[in-house]
């Protein structure tokens, strides 16, 4: 063991946040579950393929309008 080994340092935020989950415990399961809600789907692949058909080619500056009317 080093004599002069200073302690870990551990953020302000650090300390924080494992307060915050030692206070609540089932905190992590609902943040789990809320993602799961938004963002854990099924991914249908021909939906994906008519979607990219159907895109249409954006011109380089979006905002100029068009002089040849």
């Amino acid at each position: 063991m080093n004599l002069f080994r200073r302690p870990d340092y551990r953020s302000d935020i650090t300390l924080f946040l494992e307060q915050l989950k030692a206070a609540n415990p089932n905190m992590e399961a609902g943040q789990r579950k809320g993602l799961a809600l938004l963002w854990d789907k099924v991914v249908d692949r021909a939906d994906w393929v008519g979607y990219r058909q159907a895109k249409v080619p954006q011109k380089a500056y979006v905002y100029q309008t068009d002089t040849k009317q």
